[in-house]
C-alpha cells in the first residue's frame, strides 16, 4: 500500500467562535495519486487548501503532509514589472541561498518548467502583459520549478480556453503517473475530477462530505446533492477510444 503525502482526520476551521467553515473532514491523499475537491461556491474549498499548505492552523483534528508544497492559486497579482522566467525562478527561491542569485541549474529548471507547458516562447515578456490563462499557466510552470513532491492547485482551468484546460489536465494527470507527484486540485467541473483523478472529495457543507475512490464517488446521485443541478454519465468514442464524461443538463432551456 502507497504511503500518503496528505492525511486529515477530524478536520475544523472556523474563522471566528460559532461560524464554523470545516468540521470532521476526513481525506487522504497516496503518495504519487491524485486528488479531486468538488463543492458549490462558498463551501470552503479554499480554506481547506489553506489549512493543507499550512497557511491556516486546523481548530480541531489531525493533519498531515509529508513532503515539500508548492501551491498555484486561483488568482495571483504582482507589484513589480517581473519577466515570466523571473516569476518561474521565483519556484527556486528555497534553493538559492541568502544574497545569491539563481544559478544556471535554476535558470535550466525554470526554462524546462516552461518549456513543459509550451511557455518557452514567453520567457522574455512582462508577466504583466500576458492574458489571464497565460499567467496561470506560468504560475503552473513555477511550482513545477520547485521540485516540490506535492502540488496544491486552486481551479487551476479556472482562466484557461479549452485547449489550454486539456494541456493542463494532461499535465496533472502525467505528472502524478510518471513523475510521482501528489496532486490537490479543486475544481467547479466533475467531468475534470472523472478525467484525472484517483480520489474525490465532495464537499457537501460545514460538517459533510464525501471522499474516496473517483468512480465511487463521483455518481449522477452524489453529484445532483452536492450542487442541485442534474448531471448525467454519459460513454463518448474519440479515435477509437471509450471514456466516461459527465455532461449538466438544464430542462428548462431546451
Amino acid at each position: 500500500m502507497n504511503e500518503n503525502a496528505i492525511a486529515f482526520e477530524g478536520l475544523g476551521f472556523s474563522y471566528q467562535p460559532g461560524q464554523t467553515v470545516l468540521q470532521g473532514y476526513r481525506g487522504e491523499l497516496e503518495r504519487g495519486k491524485v486528488l479531486a475537491v468538488l463543492g458549490p461556491n462558498g463551501c470552503g474549498k479554499t480554506t481547506l487548501l489553506k489549512l493543507l499548505i499550512g497557511a491556516l492552523t486546523p481548530r480541531e483534528g489531525s493533519l498531515r503532509v509529508k513532503g515539500r508544497v508548492a501551491f498555484v492559486p486561483q488568482l495571483f497579482q504582482v507589484s513589480f514589472p517581473y519577466s515570466v522566467l523571473d516569476m518561474v525562478l521565483m519556484g527556486r527561491a528555497h534553493r538559492v541561498g541568502l544574497f545569491s542569485s539563481p544559478s544556471a541549474k535554476d535558470e535550466k529548471a525554470a526554462l524546462e518548467a516552461l518549456d513543459k507547458l509550451g511557455l518557452a516562447g514567453l520567457a522574455g515578456r512582462p508577466f504583466e502583459e500576458l492574458s489571464g490563462g497565460q499567467r496561470q499557466l506560468v504560475i503552473f510552470a513555477r511550482a513545477l520549478a520547485t521540485e516540490a513532491g506535492i502540488l496544491v492547485l486552486d481551479e487551476p482551468t479556472s482562466a484557461l480556453d479549452l485547449r489550454n484546460q486539456g494541456i493542463m489536465l494532461e499535465w496533472i494527470r502525467r505528472l502524478s503517473r510518471a513523475e510521482g507527484l501528489s496532486v490537490v486540485i479543486t475544481t467547479h467541473h466533475p467531468h475534470h475530477a472523472h478525467a484525472v483523478a484517483d480520489t474525490t472529495m465532495l464537499m457537501m457543507g460545514s460538517q459533510e462530505s464525501l471522499c474516496g475512490p473517483t468512480d465511487e464517488v463521483v455518481t449522477e446521485e452524489n453529484l445532483l446533492r452536492l450542487y442541485g443541478v442534474v448531471l448525467k454519465r454519459v460513454q463518448c468514442e474519440v479515435a477509437g477510444t471509450s471514456f466516461d464524461t459527465f455532461v449538466p443538463v438544464y430542462p428548462g432551456l431546451g
